[in-house]
């Protein structure tokens, strides 16, 4: 790519979330908000090429979506109800008032909230909001939930329809309603991590500026729900796993194994922030599942090697944690720590149980952890045909290198 595009690319991945969170906000018409910030970018890159990137990207960006979204509203405006819409565009916001407990004055905290009204159903909360907020496509959301592309592309169009036909406010709700949103929210906030340190697909193993949104949206939430253990926990949980992202790839982008990974190169202010927060949360007494992956990713940050990690305690960890989240992934990775306590075949069986159960069919994790575990069982034919299976699957590039450069090495074995 020219500076341009790689300019308006950039941007995208930074700034779409707070365009399409503002546009909503003024609009209220969620397709109306996704339509005109997709011109936006568009026109960002003949315009840009004419006069230059600007200096604040993401304001030219909000300015011209604005200006979009104002203009099709006025075409449109044949009744009382759509020029009120126009009015509510054309005019700025006054300052937010930070002694109004009843909202919180960032737009994207607010569209987090939004899509995660109780009356909608778990799994369209979070999917409206990645896609909304983080400019997922309605593919990678469907891979993240292990779903058709079709069936997902029908839960958001479900999810904007019940937003717009119920009139659900664009607003952080009062204190007393927040528990019934806060799974939804929680769930919102861990997956855009989550898609930031693994990314789906795509060239980079790594989105930093997601991590960096999530970690941000997490502190809030923190403020906001200071009582909240899961809320402490979820904050934890993002701490102790940012702490090891600088040494997650390599200077040439490559993807390098927890086990590799240069501990003297983690983030110890990260890691010793999220311990001390794991430690409050968990003196209140209500464990739960952002609370017990973040004592997990603790008992990883507390070895200072590799051979020192207490993979019985992870493994029993894993099995508290399927207490709470009853999902084939969570028991895909006691399978893992299961391997590497008691050793490769006790993993094995594991996988083999969740194999045949087939709800992981299609998720290149399932056969890549089993050739690993294969490959240290030191049955390196079987490993490469297990390895092969997952690059039929796999979708990001450092992970695709990753598992060839795996699947070379069993084959010179």
């Amino acid at each position: 790519m020219n500076d341009v595009e790689e300019a308006v690319a950039a941007a995208f991945r930074e700034e779409w979330g707070q365009v399409v969170a503002t546009l909503i906000r003024v609009t209220g018409d969620w397709d109306l908000a996704e339509e005109c910030a997709q011109d936006a970018f568009a026109r960002a890159l003949d315009r840009w090429r004419r006069d230059g990137v600007p200096s604040r990207p993401g304001a030219w960006l909000t300015t011209t979506a604005r200006n979009r979204a104002l203009d099709v509203l006025r075409r449109e405006a044949t009744g009382a109800a759509k020029l009120r819409e126009v009015a509510v565009l054309a005019r700025d916001e006054g300052p937010y008032d930070p002694g109004d407990d009843s909202e919180v004055g960032d737009d994207r905290l607010r569209l987090i909230f939004t899509c995660c009204h109780p009356a909608l159903p778990i799994e369209a909360r979070v999917a409206l909001t990645l896609r909304t907020l983080a400019g997922l496509t309605t593919p990678e959301i469907a891979r993240a939930f292990l779903v058709p592309e079709a069936t997902m592309a029908q839960r958001l169009v479900r999810a904007k329809r019940k937003i717009r036909n119920a009139g659900i406010p664009y607003r952080v709700p009062p204190a007393h309603l927040l528990p019934e949103r806060t799974t939804g929210v929680l769930g919102v906030v861990y997956l855009l991590f989550n898609e930031g340190y693994a990314a789906t697909s795509g060239a980079d193993l790594l989105r930093t500026n997601l991590c960096a949104e999530a970690l941000r949206l997490a502190r809030v939430l923190a403020q906001l729900m200071p009582d909240e253990p899961e809320v402490l926990g979820l904050l934890a949980l993002l701490l102790l796993h940012d702490a090891r992202r600088g040494t997650r790839v390599d200077a040439a982008g490559e993807l390098v194994t927890l086990e590799d990974q240069d501990r003297t190169g983690w983030d110890r202010a990260a890691a010793d922030e999220g311990a001390a927060l794991l430690e409050t949360a968990l003196r209140r007494g209500r464990p739960g599942p952002y609370q017990i992956q973040a004592a997990i990713a603790a008992c990883h940050t507390t070895a200072a090697t590799a051979e020192e990690t207490d993979w019985s305690d992870i493994a029993a960890l894993y099995g508290e944690l399927a207490r709470f989240v009853p999902s084939a992934v969570v028991r895909l990775n006691r399978a893992v720590a299961v391997g590497m306590a008691e050793g490769p075949e006790a993993g094995l069986a594991l996988v083999a149980e969740l194999e045949g159960e087939g709800e992981l069919d299609g998720y290149h994790l399932l056969p890549a952890t089993r050739a690993d575990l294969l490959r240290r069982s030191g049955r390196t034919a079987d490993a490469a045909q297990a390895y092969g299976r997952a690059l039929e699957l796999v979708e990001n590039e450092a992970e695709r290198r990753f598992l060839e450069k795996r699947l070379a090495e069993c084959r010179s074995a």
